[in-house]
């Protein structure tokens, strides 16, 4: 094997390595009395840590009216709740704005993971 050959894989498993150990969140922003909020409390929250998804992009939670906290990157504002938003190494991957419903609210986050490359089969 010649050394670019070796340069070359070493940098592949190394890339690979970096993209599975990002660091991903889904933050929920959400705010006292949002009704579809608490309905996705009802719906969803006692099962989200248990999913894959769930484990593959634990949930935090934000109140809309706090500071937007200076460590993540948005791509615009948060100006409704419930907003869900895929988080990956603190940059915005996409959002969910609202909750339509559980059978949505699944699809649509399964589409965003897909979309932003994270495994959720481990």
């Amino acid at each position: 094997m010649s050394l670019n050959t070796i340069l070359l894989s070493t940098l592949l498993i190394t890339s690979s390595a970096l993209n599975a150990a990002a660091e991903t969140v889904l933050l929920m922003v959400e705010e006292q009395g949002c009704v579809w909020c608490a309905r996705w409390d009802d719906d969803i929250a006692p099962i989200y840590p248990k999913t894959a998804e769930g484990r593959a992009a634990p949930l935090q939670r934000f109140d809309i009216h706090e500071a937007l906290p200076e460590d993540m990157t948005f791509a615009r504002g948060l100006n409704f709740t419930p907003t869900f938003v895929l988080m990956v190494d603190d940059q915005e991957a996409s959002r969910i704005e609202g909750y339509p419903g559980e059978d949505f609210f699944w699809g649509l986050l399964g589409q965003m993971l897909i979309q932003a490359k994270i495994d959720i089969s481990g």
